[in-house]
């Protein structure tokens, strides 16, 4: 059936508008006769009813449902598509007679003048008054649009059609309503014998005019050769029940009435007929609806290949840097500098191999949105929105967590490397500074608890005072590398040395140990001191080389000491630094061996005396273990070590003379690529602002640009050799420079991404251009307006800019309530992010979409509308009987269920389906 919904233009009917007035031959007193009272009753009923199902109701009697106005001002919403006043839902005669006056009021507003037909007389049940308005309204909204052009093509028969409304209208030679129809039948039962139309009565009453209709659009259905003209009944129930059982057209009149009576009624034919000339008037707009739907459905469908395309390889970019940054963040310490040296290299390894082929994803990830952005403007789709974390901001994001993960890395990675290094030279200390105090702590416990002053004489009682003082002596001498073993200890374990439980265990044997000799040495000296009153005899000069013997001794031990101390430089300056510091020490020997003249003068002297007078003296001095061999033995040691410090000073100086050369040429070359990708940034941004001569030129202009930057990547591969060989000598800073490789990366990587990007801005113009049809003077045109009013040259217009660029291409977005409302919308289409700014691309896109014209959603719904007979729904079998099978399972998989109450079975909901499709609900 078809459908009343759409707006309808008010009909110039006759003279004075009225449509009783195109019905002059029609006598209410007719409505009388009996059996065109039961014909018009039957018929109009059977039409109603065709309409009111939609609302899911219907009528029984046609004089006394319509009473109320309830139903006959839900009718006139159905037919019309228009909402009428809300109804009275009381029960008094008031109420029915102000309902019914709704509709007439409804009825006159569409240009019909009713003649003496009033809502009291409706109310009141009178079937002539009821059956004439009846009339009336099929005439309406039925007939009264039924025109056929003098030589055109008719409905159903591929004539042409105007979609306005749902039906045929034509301009040229029109006819009246009921002249229209005759025409119609007439042209469509030509080709057939015994038929014969000339009126809505008579020519009808055999049947053959119907089942010819029938025939002649849908040959399958009526096998008419078998039609036999004398056999009327038999002829009007299979026309009848055809055309209910698949026209969808109600079966309004039986055989037996047309053929019973001698003049059937002629409203009853014409609205029966009016059916048939509805049914067969919507196969052409279903067929050009399927060709729209097919033609958006495939756009559709090739953006939601792009889309997945893109959510693919973003989800698979941000899989790699969720992978990458864990590793970059792991910050487990090695035990030594050689493992920690391989972490460096798995990381250059990652910098040289892993990271560029992303880097190179990265770009072409943007490339492919913005094109696939472009390709929705161009198609009139809403802008894509990647998933929830996919968004090219949530890739960006990600990468910046990447790069400051990587920068973090490697520091951590360098100061790792250092701080091992610091503990193996301090490990190494600990180790020489221990085993010294350990080697002079040997036996000193023995000694200190020996009880030898027991059986001693008086001479032997003051010489062992004499020796325990000097032992005295040698302990705090000692004291000051027992606190610098628990000080380098200490620190070992600040910096997390990885051996440090055995370190701690040594240091605390060590600290025991002098807490037990300085208490033993206490204890002796009390014991020594409850006999000194019985000893008098001292060998003075013993002592006096004993004291001497005993500094000069830790004098050589410390130098011996030094002489061995590892060093770690970095500069120049460092290591000459101590050469300094070694020819100072070197200036002091000659001081130090007249000290030891002296001392082992006195040991001769010591000597000379006791032999002088006859003393037996022992073989060793009783005040000190340090004996003129001793003595003797470190000196040479001393001697023997300061040319082996020379040696590795020099070594070291020339390894620093050989870092600087390094540090020289990154320097040189840094210094040239660093200021020359600046230089080619800057071009990029005034190539991209000026765009002189056509967009092909421009690209081709742009890619032989960015060739040339591809070009340069050698000298960058140059700069990382170098940077490789100043890692691997372990070079941690260059006063010759203030650029890093990592500022020659970041900035080689965003020249590249920026020349990419502007070649992909104009790659989609070019596309805008040719989708659009904008010529190259319109493009230009474009560009210099944006230009001049683009004032910073940042590639953007704020919104006055922008207020003023439009003004001048003739817009009227003045400063006054209506130009501002104007601008407000033409900024929310250019700018719906709100970010205050218009570039360039959105500017194009702008004026591309104010000249050309594009599918919409309203225009796809009454597409859909069509294929589903007029229902505000359809079904999966409608769908796959008029769309291809592709396209068909396409809308099946993804239209939600209908919600309706006139929702049948499988009803699918095509209204939401086609706004999704164009961003103005969820798909």
């Amino acid at each position: 059936m078809v459908d009343y919904h759409r707006a309808q233009p008010a009909p110039a009917a006759g003279p004075n508008g009225d449509y009783m007035a195109q019905e002059e031959d029609w006598d209410r007193d007719l409505l009388l006769d009996p059996a065109w009272e039961k014909q018009q009753r039957k018929t109009f009923t059977a039409w109603c009813n065709s309409h009111l199902r939609k609302a899911g109701t219907q009528i029984e009697n046609i004089d006394e449902d319509f009473r109320d106005g309830l139903k006959l001002m839900l009718l006139l919403e159905v037919i019309s598509g228009e909402r009428l006043p809300k109804p009275e839902r009381g029960k008094m005669r008031v109420h029915k007679i102000n309902n019914v006056n709704k509709a007439l009021d409804f009825i006159a507003s569409k240009g019909v003048k009713l003649v003496s037909i009033g809502a009291e007389e409706i109310v009141d049940g009178n079937a002539k008054m009821t059956l004439g308005m009846i009339w009336t309204i099929i005439l309406r909204f039925a007939i009264q649009d039924i025109s056929v052009e003098g030589k055109g093509r008719d409905p159903g028969g591929s004539a042409s059609r105007c979609c306005s409304g749902g039906i045929l209208k034509v301009s040229f030679a029109e006819t009246s309503a009921k002249e229209g129809l005759l025409l119609w039948c007439q042209r469509k039962t030509a080709p057939y014998k015994n038929v014969n139309v000339q009126n809505f009565h008579i020519s009808w009453k055999d049947g053959l005019a119907f089942n010819a209709l029938i025939h002649r659009h849908r040959p399958e259905l009526i096998e008419y050769d078998k039609l036999r003209k004398d056999d009327p009944v038999t002829n009007l129930n299979n026309a009848f029940e055809v055309a209910e059982k698949y026209l969808d057209i109600p079966k309004m009149l039986d055989a037996e009435d047309i053929v019973g009576t001698l003049r059937p009624d002629e409203k009853a034919i014409m609205t029966y007929v009016s059916c048939f000339y509805h049914a067969f008037s919507g196969a052409q707009k279903a067929e050009t609806a399927a060709n729209r739907i097919c033609k958006v459905l495939a756009v559709n469908q090739e953006n939601e290949h792009l889309m997945e395309d893109y959510e693919k390889l973003a989800s698979d970019l941000l899989e790699w840097i969720k992978r990458t940054i864990p590793w970059l963040e792991d910050r487990s310490p090695q035990k030594t500098i050689q493992e920690m040296q391989q972490k460096l290299e798995d990381f250059r390894d990652y910098r040289r191999v892993h990271k560029p082929p992303k880097v190179q994803e990265k770009c072409q990830l943007e490339i492919n949105f913005n094109t696939l952005q472009t390709k929705l403007r161009l198609s009139n789709r809403p802008a894509f929105m990647p998933s929830e974390g996919r968004m090219v901001s949530d890739i960006n994001t990600g990468w910046q967590h990447l790069e400051q993960a990587e920068k973090g890395y490697e520091e951590w990675l360098l100061n790792e490397i250092r701080r091992l290094e610091r503990l193996d030279h301090l490990a190494e200390k600990f180790r020489q500074k221990a085993s010294i105090h350990e080697a002079w702590t040997e036996g000193k416990e023995a000694m200190l608890q020996h009880r030898d002053y027991e059986a001693a004489t008086l001479s032997d009682i003051k010489a062992l005072l004499r020796k325990h003082e000097a032992f005295e002596s040698d302990l705090a001498a000692h004291q000051d590398r027992v606190e610098q073993i628990a000080a380098i200890a200490q620190e070992l374990n600040e910096l997390d040395y990885y051996d440090s439980p055995s370190v701690n265990a040594r240091c605390q044997k060590i600290c025991d140990q002098w807490d037990v000799l300085g208490s033993l040495t206490h204890s002796r000296r009390e014991a020594l001191e409850k006999t000194e009153k019985q000893l008098e005899t001292i060998d003075e000069l013993h002592l006096e080389y004993a004291k001497r013997a005993a500094p000069f001794n830790n004098w050589m031990e410390s130098a011996m000491e030094d002489l061995q101390d590892m060093f770690i430089v970095h500069t120049i300056e460092e290591i000459e630094g101590l050469i300094a510091a070694h020819d100072q020490f070197k200036s002091t020997l000659p001081d130090a061996d007249k000290e030891r003249e002296a001392i082992l003068g006195i040991q001769r002297e010591a000597q000379r005396i006791a032999d002088l007078h006859s003393i037996k003296v022992a073989g060793n001095n009783p005040y000190t273990s340090v004996t003129p061999h001793i003595i003797n033995s470190k000196w040479e040691r001393v001697q023997q070590l300061v040319p082996k410090r020379d040696h590795a000073l020099l070594e070291e100086q020339s390894k620093q003379q050989s870092n600087e050369h390094l540090r020289r040429q990154f320097a040189s070359q840094a210094n040239i690529v660093g200021p020359w990708i600046q230089t080619k940034m800057e071009e990029i941004g005034r190539i991209s602002i000026e765009m002189n001569g056509t967009l092909e030129d421009q690209l081709n202009h742009l890619k032989q640009y960015e060739q040339s930057i591809v070009d340069y990547k050698p000298n960058i591969d140059v700069l990382e050799q170098q940077h490789q060989l100043i890692q691997e000598a372990l070079i941690f800073d260059n006063k010759h420079t203030n650029y890093t490789m990592e500022h020659i990366r970041v900035g080689w990587e965003q020249l590249l991404t920026t020349i990419a990007r502007t070649i992909n801005e104009v790659e989609n113009q070019i596309l805008t251009r040719d989708a659009k049809g904008i010529s190259q003077e319109q493009m230009q045109e474009f560009r210099a307006s944006f230009n001049h009013f683009d004032k910073d040259h940042g590639g953007a217009l704020g919104p006055e800019e922008f207020k003023a660029c439009l003004i001048s291409l003739g817009y009227d977005v003045e400063n006054d309530r209506q130009g501002d409302a104007e601008f407000n919308r033409i900024m929310s289409v250019v700018d719906p992010n709100g970010s205050g700014t218009v570039t360039f691309q959105a500017f194009i896109d702008f004026m591309s979409r104010e000249t050309t014209d594009t599918d919409t959603a309203d225009q796809v719904i009454a597409s859909f509308k069509v294929l589903a007979g007029d229902k505000n729904y359809i079904t999966a079998a409608e769908l796959r009987r008029e769309l291809p099978p592709e396209q068909a399972e396409y809308c099946i998989a993804r239209m939600a269920p209908y919600r309706g109450s006139d929702a049948g079975p499988g009803a699918l909901d095509y209204k939401s389906f086609s706004t999704a499709l164009y961003g103005e609900s969820d798909l």
